[in-house]
């Protein structure tokens, strides 16, 4: 396998070319596009089983990078991953699934992925979410972005940062750190090498289940159903 190329350094505001084919194609269209699943497509098979192999052999960067906010049970016995836009309206839609799943489930641990792809602003709300995390306000920003409705602009990023309590002028000078640069960096090469090329994308364990084909609904999935499966497997394994 090509070992994957490191981007360039994250500039304040921007990512350099970001991913150039990649993006083109991601701010376009969102996985959660109502198109009827075609579960026997040989495009769509091939990208998923193609993204679970790389899972596998990238499962400390997906699951325990310790750079990664996590949400609900940081020991918990099933992983999921979210690679996610707050501009994407899909990946807002399918948040309160997620809510319920934490709330009903204490043994799941959501791993988040910070994936700026719908343009400069989204960028810019990435950037202010990772550096909310110096200041341990990282669930509550998160959570008040994805419940917001409407066009994202800068004063919304920030009004809401307020809102939630943070200090925003350091969370402006935390935002231009190279950890929060390099951070993004990381999520964007990882994306690359799992194939994710929309969002969102989800992985419960090593197991894709949206982000790598645009036949995918991620409104159909069946998040208490996956951590199940994922959850008896990981029995079966112990035993």
């Amino acid at each position: 396998m090509t070992k994957n190329r490191a981007l360039p350094r994250l500039m304040p505001g921007l990512i350099p070319g970001l991913i150039p084919g990649l993006i083109m194609a991601a701010a376009l269209m969102c996985s959660g596009l109502s198109m009827a699943a075609e579960e026997n497509d040989p495009v769509k098979v091939a990208l998923e089983a193609a993204s679970d192999a790389a899972a596998a052999a990238r499962v400390a960067d997906l699951q325990r990078d310790p750079n990664s906010p996590v949400l609900g049970n940081p020991q918990g016995d099933v992983v999921l991953v979210k690679f996610f836009d707050y501009q994407c309206p899909y990946c807002k839609a399918v948040e309160p699934k997620l809510d319920k799943l934490l709330a009903d489930d204490k043994g799941v641990k959501i791993v988040v992925k910070e994936f700026p792809i719908l343009g400069p602003v989204s960028v810019i709300a990435s950037k202010a979410a990772l550096a909310s995390v110096r200041q341990g306000k990282y669930a509550a920003y998160h959570h008040a972005m994805m419940a917001y409705r409407g066009k994202l602009t800068d004063e919304v990023i920030f009004t809401t940062a307020k809102d939630v309590g943070l200090d925003v002028d350091k969370l402006r000078k935390d935002m231009i750190s190279p950890e929060v640069a390099d951070q993004l960096l990381a999520n964007f090469n990882l994306a690359r090498a799992l194939k994710i090329t929309l969002t969102p994308g989800y992985f419960v364990g090593t197991h894709e289940l949206a982000g790598v084909s645009v036949k995918t609904s991620s409104a159909a999935i069946d998040f208490p159903a996956e951590v199940a499966a994922a959850r008896a497997a990981n029995k079966t394994v112990k035993k």
